[in-house]
């Protein structure tokens, strides 16, 4: 399941791209609280994007997520801003800077990438399906509890590297977040 959903350079985007990502997450079976931080990890994303960033050039932002086995990756591309995106101090006195402390603390990993004109904020989070009998997803599997990840065969310690173009947050070999 993969989407490309091109927004308006508005506040009101945020609702549309929510609804929109987290029904076609509950329509293929990924467990509820999944749907959730995925749809904390794209407000915050695209909140960013308007925020601090020019649209595209049609005027637009453009909001992606990709799922993969158990990997689902959420992408906000822009038309770029003066300062490179990074975590903030967050202290409690701080009317905002938590974003992507938040993004960082829900995913398995997030960083950026420039090309075409655009900046893209991307985000990877693990995202188990509950399976039928026949090992299809099952509509109603939005509802369930999510399992210990451990406890699921074929899911990776690790995000596929090849998932997000071997860009991550936190790695040595990252060009927006230098160690």
């Amino acid at each position: 399941m993969s989407s490309v959903v091109l927004l308006p350079h508005a506040p009101s985007s945020v609702a549309v791209a929510r609804k929109r990502l987290s029904s076609e997450l509950a329509a293929s079976g990924v467990f509820e609280s999944v749907i959730d931080d995925a749809s904390v990890i794209l407000s915050e994303l695209l909140s960013n994007a308007l925020r601090h960033a020019r649209p595209l050039p049609s005027g637009q932002i453009r909001v992606s997520w990709d799922c993969r086995g158990e990997l689902l990756e959420v992408e906000v591309s822009d038309g770029g801003a003066m300062t490179e995106p990074r975590c903030g101090p967050g202290t409690l006195s701080s009317l905002g800077g938590r974003g992507l402390g938040i993004v960082e603390a829900l995913s398995e990993g997030w960083g950026v990438r420039r090309e075409d004109g655009a900046t893209t904020v991307w985000a990877i989070l693990r995202a188990p399906h509950l399976a039928d009998a026949s090992g299809s997803p099952r509509a109603g599997a939005a509802h369930a509890v999510v399992p210990d990840l451990a406890d699921l065969p074929g899911v990776p310690d690790e995000p596929d590297a090849n998932l997000c173009n071997g860009t991550r947050h936190g790695a040595a070999s990252t060009r927006a977040y230098p160690a």
